[in-house]
């Protein structure tokens, strides 16, 4: 089963594991999402700051799926897939 989540669309796994984080309150999944890939630079270009968008967990789900959608990931998609199927994996949602 190990490798299912791999296998996954990127969409799926990403909802996966954002559904996962969002029902644990897990913000600092988000932030660590944020703040280690280029998401944080296009929301500092876009006249924003994770200082904006981190009084909420509402406020940093709704970034990180604007900011890691499938069409803008790019090359880094193969690091989100592994990010969020360890993810699901440590905190139980397989």
């Amino acid at each position: 089963m190990a490798e299912a989540l791999e296998d996954l669309p990127y969409e799926e796994l990403r909802h996966r594991a954002f559904e996962l984080a969002e029902k644990r309150h897990d913000i600092g999944f988000f932030y660590d999402l944020l703040t280690h890939t280029p998401a944080l630079e296009n929301v500092s270009d876009e006249g924003g700051s994770l200082g904006d968008i981190s009084g909420s967990l509402v406020g940093l789900i709704s970034a990180a799926k604007e900011a890691f959608g499938h069409d803008k990931v790019g090359d880094l998609e193969p690091l989100f897939v592994a990010r969020y199927a360890t993810y699901i994996r440590e905190h139980g949602g397989e």
